[in-house]
Parts: C-alpha cells; structure tokens; sequence
C-alpha cells in the first residue's frame, strides 16, 4: 500500500496536524457495496488520502448485481429507488441521467405489484382458476386497511395486545380473518378464496420485508421504516450504474478486491510482534511508540495495520462470524445482532420465446386455496416451491423481451439455491402450467437466479426488525468502538455502516448509502474537533 503523507510544515490542515501525528489517518473499509463505496468517497472528498477499501468478492457492488439474459440487463440485487423526494440514490441517478429511458410504467407506486403500474395483476389459485378483479380489488381494500393499522403502533404509541404475539403475522391474520368471517354478504366459498388470498399476500410482505414469515416481524416496530415520498424507480441500464457513479473518483489503488478478511483485531490487542513487523514495514511513518489501534487479518494472513476501521459487512455476516472481532465485541452489541433479523428473499428470472400472458397482465400471483386456514407458512424441503409467491411480468418487452421475475424467501429459497437450474426451471414451468390452467406453456429458454442466502459474503437479502428488537438494537449495532471515553484509548476505532445501521431506512440502498456517509463524516468532524482544539491550546 502507498503513503499519501501531508507535510507536517501544514498548520491548517486538521488532518496532519491532530493527534501530533506526522501522518495522516490510516482509514480501512470492509465493503465495497453502497456502503463502503458511499464513506469511501466522502472520506476522499475531505482530505482523507490514506483510505483502503478491503471487498471481499472479485467485484464491486455488494448487494447490487445486474446481469445480462440475452439482451436484457436484470437486477439480481437491487432494483429500485424507492421514493424520490431527498432520496440521495434517486438524485445522483437523476442528476447523472439515469432515469431518462425510464417509461411511466415503470415509475410504480404500488405495494404487491412493483414493476408497473399498468395492467392487472392475474390472482390465480391451484385449481387453474382466476379470480374475478372485484373480488381482488375488494380483499386489497381491506388488506391496505390492517396493514396501516400496523403502522399505528409504532407511529401513535399504540399498545400491542398479548394475542399478536408483537407479530406483524399474527395480528395481520387475525384481523382480516375476523373481518372475512363476519361479513353477511360474501359465500363461504367467497370466504375461502380470501382467506387464500390473505396468504398469498402474506407472502409477498414477506419477501418485501426479507422476513421468513411476517410472524417474525414485530408489530410495535413496524411503523419505524419511514417511506419516501414518490413513485418506485428502475434504472433502465442497471442499479450498478450507482455503484460506477459513487467509484468513479476512487483511485483503482484504494479498492483491493479478493481480500475476505479473517479477524479484526481492535483496541492495541494484536499481539506486538505482528504489530511491531508490520509498522516496521509500513510505508507510514507515524511514531511507532503509539503504533496502530486496530490490524485487520486478511484471510491470505497479510495483517493491515489502521487507525479507524468502517465495517460495512451485511447482518448476515455479523450474526455467522462471531470470531470476526477480538476482542470479542462488547455483550450489547452482540445481543442487538442476535435480536435484529436478517432473511433471503431471492430471484428467479425466466425468458420465453413468446408471451403466454395477456397484454394486460402485470404479475401472476399464486394463490394456494388448500392454505386457507394455515397458521404456519413454512415448508418442508421438497415443498420449498410453495412459497414462490408471484412472478412480475417485466415491462417494456421492447427492453427486457418476454421475462417472469419469480419471488422466493425464507428457508424456502435456501433450497431453491440448493437446486439446479433444470430443477428450478422445471418446476416454476409446472408451477405456471397449474395455476394458470394452460398445460401448453413450454419450459424458458434462460434462466437467471439470485442466491444471496448461501453467499459466504452476505448471508442474506436484507436486515428487518424482527420480534424482540426494536430501532435501538439498529443503534446499538451502529455505535463506534471502544464506547469508552478515555484519553488514552484512540476513539472511533470500529464504526459500523450498512443497511442494517441505519434505523429508518433499513433495507434499503438509500438507508446504506447514507450510513456510510454517516460513518465518514462522523470521522471527519472528530479530526475537525481535535485540530481546534489543539490550536486552542496555549502555547508555552
């Protein structure tokens, strides 16, 4: 690694001149998703020149992947801006015209559907039929009603009865149930097909919220995810046109990719011999007396010695690797990874030939009329296809040709990443063939599918609040280390940026984008801070 050293002849620069070093601060980043690439940018704008970014996998991204089918390009991470008003992903793609190709379509702000808001969405059960739009329209009335009452509880303070359980699940199914059973005017079977139906939206809320089931996600936080104001955005040439925009001005030095790391060793507890090699080899000249807080262990046993280190690393990651910090990280910290929740909520993507759908129709979403009075919406293995919950038509055809986005979450879409791509392909073809009714459809002649689950680098789709945690446990997981004030201890050790730490925006790109601004900038006024303060001091 270069030095960029500051002369230490400068006495306006906080950098060179705080903490009486003759060097600047030795920044290391664990990511190079939005994230990391986000605080990486932000450091380099303010002065910060000894900045390295460690990312894990051969590229960067993070959970931002699109991919080629055919002439196609399709979002395997990532795939909208949600909202636009203050949205900082929104207006570096607007600003960069990245939004010009995208139709009115595509420009949703509906909840089930996201793709486009034209057409209809076809609600079919496993009996080959379709249920009739009113019927779905009036179900979609009442479910839009209890789902805003779940944001009351947070939002008004509501107090969440002891038969919810505190689950989003359970209090959504119970209400709407009671509200189906007493209804004078519909038929029993009538009530049977919403009952279904209520499933089959469960299902989809799951994959929104990344959640196994929504009987995981707590009723009493549920309201904290603050929406911004505005449509759903696709960006036409793909999300990682983001990721580009926020590297262009990274040096190609700053950012080493293939470098998982093993161990972050904080708080001077690296034992001295490695500390002493390494400073002794750095190209940093700093006094060695004080030597380096924090080394970072790359799993190719290189040891980087640093300053502040900002780990981006999904929740995912956290909650496998309890080893990755020693020492190991305060108990508060620790609980609040356990408590929050993190799932996989997958992908499947199928090119036709042909169209089998009607012009008009937006998404076919399964509805199992057998699931009726289910409680439990978990499977067993070779079942795993029962909780694809829907496959979106992809708008304009001009632009993606005729493509099915299939949805899957939970360990349900641990298996399906498990399975071949014939298997899967195979079975979404019987799956389409059932409820469709249409025993003519033939197989696709591409597949294309995420496997985030089983990713050794991610662990997961996206953070939640499950049942037990709450927006606190977001900030405890984003406090800096060591939490301690003292003098002698070096502040701000390990910060913590990413999608998960960020406490209304979660599961978001918006939400990681700025966490990691957060974290630069939470540096950046520290350094601030110490240069006025030394240039306060009286002299002698």
């Amino acid at each position: 690694m270069q030095s960029c050293e500051i002369s230490s002849d400068s006495t306006d620069d906080p950098l060179s001149s705080s903490l009486h070093r003759n060097r600047q601060p030795r920044i290391v980043v664990i990511g190079a998703g939005l994230a990391g690439l986000a605080a990486t940018k932000t450091l380099l704008e303010n002065g910060f020149t000894d900045v390295t970014v460690l990312e894990a996998s051969d590229c960067i991204g993070g959970r931002v992947q699109s991919a080629q089918l055919g002439q196609a390009t399709l979002e395997l991470g990532a795939t909208w801006i949600h909202g636009a008003n203050g949205n900082p992903v929104f207006h570096l793609a607007e600003d960069n015209g990245l939004l010009e190709h995208t139709t009115d379509g595509e420009r949703s702000v509906g909840r089930i559907s996201l793709y486009t808001k034209n057409g209809v969405a076809h609600y079919q059960t496993n009996n080959g039929k379709r249920i009739p739009k009113d019927l779905v329209e009036e179900f979609s009335d009442l479910y839009n009603e209890v789902y805003e009452l779940t944001q009351e509880f947070f939002q008004s303070g509501k107090p969440v009865g002891a038969e919810s359980q505190n689950s989003v699940g359970i209090f959504t199914r119970d209400v709407v149930r009671k509200r189906i059973m007493v209804d004078p005017e519909d038929s029993e079977s009538t009530k049977k097909l919403k009952l279904s139906m209520l499933q089959q939206y469960l299902k989809v809320e799951s994959c929104e919220s990344s959640s196994p089931s929504m009987d995981e996600v707590s009723l009493s936080e549920f309201g904290e995810w603050t929406e911004i104001p505005g449509a759903h955005y696709v960006i036409p040439t793909g999300f990682i046109k983001i990721v580009e925009l926020l590297a262009r001005d990274i040096p190609e030095r700053v950012v080493q990719l293939n470098k998982p790391i093993h161990c972050l060793h904080w708080n001077h507890s690296v034992r001295q011999d490695i500390a002493h090699t390494e400073d002794h080899n750095s190209d940093h000249r700093g006094p060695s007396a004080q030597g380096y807080p924090v080394y970072v262990e790359c799993e190719d046993c290189e040891f980087i010695p640093a300053d502040h280190v900002i780990v981006t690393v999904s929740l995912g990651v956290l909650k496998k690797n309890e080893s990755l910090f020693s020492p190991r990280l305060p108990e508060d910290k620790v609980m609040a990874i356990e408590k929050l929740g993190i799932s996989t909520t997958d992908k499947i993507f199928l090119e036709f030939a042909e169209p089998f759908w009607s012009p008009e129709c937006n998404s076919i979403q399964f509805v199992w009329e057998d699931e009726a009075q289910l409680e439990n919406l978990t499977y067993p293995e070779e079942l795993w296809y029962k909780k694809i919950c829907s496959f979106d038509v992809l708008y304009p055809p001009e632009r993606y040709g005729y493509v099915l986005s299939g949805w899957i979450c939970g360990d349900e879409a641990l298996v399906m990443e498990r399975c071949d791509d014939e298997t899967v392909a195979e079975t979404c073809t019987e799956l389409l063939r059932k409820f469709t009714g249409n025993q003519n459809i033939p197989k696709p002649r591409r597949i294309l599918r995420s496997s985030w689950g089983s990713n050794p680098y991610i662990y997961g789709s996206y953070s939640f609040t499950r049942v037990g945690s709450s927006g606190v446990d977001v900030e405890k997981l984003a406090m800096p280390l060591p939490y301690n004030e003292s003098t002698k201890t070096p502040p701000a050790q390990v910060l913590f940026a990413g999608e998960a730490t960020h406490r209304k925006y979660y599961s978001t790109t918006h939400g990681a984008l700025l966490s990691g601004q957060r974290e630069a900038n939470h540096l950046i006024e520290m350094y601030q801070d110490l240069y006025h303060a030394e240039k306060a001091k009286p002299s002698i």
